[in-house]
């Protein structure tokens, strides 16, 4: 049996429904991308290697330098102001939620039993902080969601890469609040972030 392509799939309606307003528009952050153009000699010398951008041959990733997640990705705050302020600059919007936001870290519980987890404290601050200033520039932001609540299952890592609040023990299934947990809640409850002006 062939397999069958997308415009396969269309029902009659479905266009208007993918056509109606939206309520909300989520936006996952993560980490910025960095591309630069390849050189001419630089794609000849790349004997036919393809460019992870697909159809743009000339474009190649650059690595940037400065603090990374276990994921090996950049941690930089300044790119989620970036891409709220352009999205609300380009496009007419709905209201904003940012739906995940997060990094992965080597978490374990230490032998006092609690999880120090200070480089997620410090990426969680930042991206708030980045999050806070697009407001104030008039991109209406209206939640802001950690991605994860628990240590799970990460689709290309498996149980390798932590991204949760909570530390899962995922023999026993035992779960501990690592030291962001108890940041978070405090930011919650104080409606602010440490040392922010009320």
């Amino acid at each position: 049996m062939a397999a069958l392509g997308f415009a396969d799939q269309v029902q009659d309606g479905d266009l208007g429904h993918i056509a109606a307003p939206l309520d909300l528009l989520g936006v996952n952050f993560y980490r910025p991308f960095y591309a630069r153009a390849r050189t001419p000699a630089e794609i000849a010398a790349a004997d036919g290697t393809p460019s992870p951008w697909v159809a743009c041959p000339e474009a190649e990733l650059v690595d940037p330098n400065g603090p990374k997640t276990q994921m090996g990705w950049i941690i930089e705050p300044g790119g989620l102001h970036d891409l709220l302020t352009w999205i609300n600059r380009e496009y007419t919007l709905p209201p904003l939620y940012l739906t995940e936001n997060g990094m992965a870290a080597d978490d374990h519980v230490a032998t006092d039993g609690t999880v120090p987890d200070s480089q997620r404290i410090g990426y969680l601050d930042g991206h708030l902080r980045a999050a806070h200033r697009a407001i104030g520039e008039g991109v209406d932001l209206r939640g802001y969601f950690v991605w994860s609540l628990l240590d799970n299952f990460e689709w290309a890592f498996g149980l390798e890469r932590r991204f949760g609040l909570v530390h899962v023990d995922y023999p026993t299934g035992r779960r501990t609040p690592k030291a962001s947990a108890s940041w978070y809640r405090q930011v919650i409850s104080d409606n602010a972030l440490p040392g922010a002006a009320p």
